[in-house]
């Protein structure tokens, strides 16, 4: 990947350009005028990848019919898969939405910026397009100062699904982006790794009692620490697939997250685990597969497969979110056929973690 000069930026129009335009950007000094540059691109239509504390989202004006579409058509996504809009303020939510009750006005107050992503009932400003036809919409606003001043210089709520093809791994760096979108979009703004590396939580208010849609970057123990009459939606923490007829948060339908090759998940005690990952890692290695091996620091050396890889340790489960898309796509650089992961506890960010896992394997789930 080459980032470019703050020149070549000047000569994005706002369409899809043939040459992406990367800014490298230091995320706790960020360098604004190469961020406005890509919020005019923003405002003219165009698609800017930015980095936030959960993984890389794709952005267009979210108030612009067409730049959603171009949106959905570039990351080949559903059009009944609603993206999120990212606002830098509480105040650019007003306009969105139909009312706001006290316990949304508290979340946004206790937690925003943040990992948490609330789903209301949107009002008229927002076009059909962008909600994917229902009559609600999810808005968060991103805990990074990049992500921000992208917003604010824009002036417009920014609509942004993850910067990637759909159904890959998310992105979680600057090169994940470039490896799915180079040459489809106009600029990516290049702030480093995200920190969580899972996608935020959604947590459904236009409904009573709230919903928790989707498990990510802030753990339901926080949620229900200041809202306990939260339910989990059955999608949660489903091992097998949830029928979703219309979907208020992203990631609810569809494959999701999956590297190139099959990943067959197994869950249990870890010792029963490995014997089982042993076993299989043998079978399908003398059927002339390649094999490889979604471990964990606990476990690595117990394995041996044509490529073996550490997702981190059990007890350091924000550190596993944070690696655990960058090592998905690490084994599409191998070309494996098949990818053996580990389970872990469903504690904390473990929820995350095994929602991401379970629907990348598409729910083939071998239960030891």
């Amino acid at each position: 990947m080459v980032s470019s000069d703050f020149n070549v930026a000047l000569d994005v129009t706002g369409k899809c350009a043939k040459l992406t335009v990367i800014f490298q950007l230091d995320s706790k000094k960020p360098d604004f005028e190469k961020i406005r540059v890509a919020a005019e691109v923003i405002r003219k239509g165009g698609l800017v990848a930015f980095p936030t504390e959960t993984v890389y989202g794709l952005g267009v004006n979210a108030l612009d019919d067409d730049a959603v579409l171009a949106l959905f058509k570039v990351k080949n996504r559903p059009l009944d898969n609603p993206p999120i809009l990212h606002v830098a303020s509480i105040r650019q939510v007003y306009p969105l939405v139909r009312d706001l009750s006290k316990d949304a006005e508290f979340l946004m107050k206790r937690f925003w910026p943040g990992p948490l992503t609330l789903v209301f009932k949107c009002s008229e400003v927002v076009s059909k397009r962008t909600t994917a036809g229902l009559d609600t919409i999810a808005i968060r606003m991103p805990n990074n100062s990049i992500a921000l001043s992208l917003i604010e210089q824009s002036g417009v709520p920014i609509a942004a699904p993850s910067a990637n093809l759909s159904g890959n791994p998310s992105p979680t760096t600057a090169q994940h982006v470039y490896d799915d979108l180079n040459g489809k979009i106009d600029v990516v703004l290049d702030g480093g790794s995200t920190s969580i590396g899972v996608e935020s939580t959604v947590l459904d208010l236009s409904v009573d009692p709230p919903i928790l849609l989707r498990p990510g970057g802030m753990i339901l123990e926080d949620v229900l620490s200041v809202l306990p009459n939260v339910v989990l939606h059955p999608f949660v923490a489903s091992e097998r697939e949830v029928a979703v007829v219309h979907a208020r948060s992203p990631g609810m339908t569809h494959k999701h997250y999956a590297p190139n090759a099959d990943v067959l998940l197994i869950e249990g005690a870890v010792q029963d685990v490995v014997v089982k990952i042993v076993a299989l890692s043998e079978r399908f290695t003398c059927e002339g597969k390649r094999v490889g091996i979604l471990a964990t620091d606990e476990t690595l050396q117990e394995y041996s497969a044509y490529v073996v890889k550490s997702m981190g340790s059990r007890f350091n489960l924000d550190a596993v979110a944070s690696k655990l898309f960058g090592v998905l796509r690490e084994f599409n650089e191998v070309s494996v056929d098949v990818i053996l992961a580990e389970g872990v506890s469903l504690d904390g960010m473990g929820l995350a973690i095994m929602n991401r896992l379970r629907k990348a394997s598409g729910y083939n789930i071998l239960k030891v």
